[in-house]
């Protein structure tokens, strides 16, 4: 069709409140500043480009290196494709809309994009707990002398995406939507509109998609921590046993403290709004736990593969090409064994024995 060159574009269809639709024109003045929108575009921006660095660099080492296929590893691995397609299919695309202003690419886009963000962030959260469950049972044993072999991490990964493919497709089909949420750049499950359908999926969700892993990771942790603590305490003359034990609860610290940083405030938003629709709150403030936790995929790789001495200098071999800058060329070739802390069971006749990471 052809239009005339003097022809005056036609502007986009309104709400009933007088602002464009979330699909149709840029957002800005209506639900906040465009400088807003600059900096949440900024802040995807940057999560792009190192979530992706560090989580291809952790799929490239784990293909590279036979070493690293350990069950352990298997999981850290399924973490990093989780964050990887959490970065590819949400971060991309905020930091498309947020540019813009609004969600350029349409409602089915929109609600394929709060599907698999919604996916990939609970295999991500399940896998979190998997990996501390794992620690829980070679540390502390409480099945004796099972040993976590490459099956059972199989089925470890395998759970992630069949649980949370159960949980995120029920929106694809009634209960529940996905819609655009915030700042309208980016679409996750409807925690906005009032109803029981809306209401009970969420509360499903927070039960099986937080509490439960959160339940998991914090009684694995406190199980380790316990034992370390055990062990180090029959070993107080040994400062290699203090000191492991010092890291290990460091790392474990870190851990849960980063789930609930990146997680917490999310769940809860979505939980205090299902719960009371009457309660105001600003689109800034409502799009920030969203675009917060997706900053996890950058941050996820670093606490938990960067850590482990195997990952971190093969990933120094690969940058560097060939060579690790930070290690003797005896202690690469020995890092696989002391590339995770060991502890036997402590028993009441016994001792227990630490050796660092």
């Amino acid at each position: 069709m052809h239009v005339p060159a003097n022809a005056t574009p036609t502007a986009p269809p309104l709400e009933k409140n007088g602002t464009p639709g979330p699909f149709d024109g840029p957002q800005w003045p209506y639900q906040a500043p465009r400088s807003t929108y600059v900096a949440v575009a900024v802040l995807m921006g940057m999560v792009v480009v190192l979530a992706s660095f560090v989580n291809g660099l952790v799929i490239l080492v784990s293909l590279r290196y036979r070493k690293l296929r350990s069950p352990l590893n298997y999981i850290l691995l399924n973490l990093a494709v989780a964050d990887l397609l959490v970065t590819f299919f949400g971060s991309t695309v905020s930091f498309s809309n947020n540019i813009n202003g609004y969600f350029i690419l349409g409602r089915t886009v929109c609600e394929f994009e709060g599907f698999m963000v919604s996916l990939t962030g609970i295999v991500g959260l399940w896998s979190l707990a998997i990996l501390a469950f794992e620690r829980y049972i070679v540390i502390c044993k409480p099945m004796g002398d099972f040993r976590f072999q490459q099956r059972h991490a199989v089925i470890g990964c395998g759970f992630t995406w069949v649980w949370s493919l159960i949980w995120t497709m029920p929106p694809l089909f009634g209960w529940s939507s996905y819609v655009p949420e915030g700042l309208r750049t980016s679409c996750g499950p409807n925690w906005y509109t009032g109803g029981s359908n809306n209401n009970s999926y969420i509360m499903m969700l927070f039960v099986t998609c937080f509490v439960m892993p959160l339940s998991v990771i914090i009684f694995s942790y406190s199980s380790l921590l316990v034992t370390l603590r055990a062990v180090a305490a029959q070993q107080k003359e040994s400062e290699t046993t203090q000191r492991a034990e010092r890291e290990v609860t460091r790392m474990v610290i870190a851990m849960v403290l980063a789930f609930l940083v990146c997680w917490l405030p999310y769940t809860t938003f979505a939980l205090v709004v299902a719960i009371d629709k009457d309660i105001v709150i600003q689109p800034t403030l409502a799009s920030m736990p969203s675009y917060f936790s997706k900053t996890a995929t950058v941050y996820n790789p670093i606490i938990y593969v960067f850590m482990n001495r195997q990952f971190r200098n093969c990933m120094l071999t690969t940058v560097c090409c060939g060579r690790n800058p930070f290690s003797s060329d005896e202690d690469s070739t020995t890092s696989g064994a002391a590339s995770k802390t060991e502890v036997t069971s402590v028993s009441s006749g016994g001792g227990g024995k630490v050796s660092p990471a």
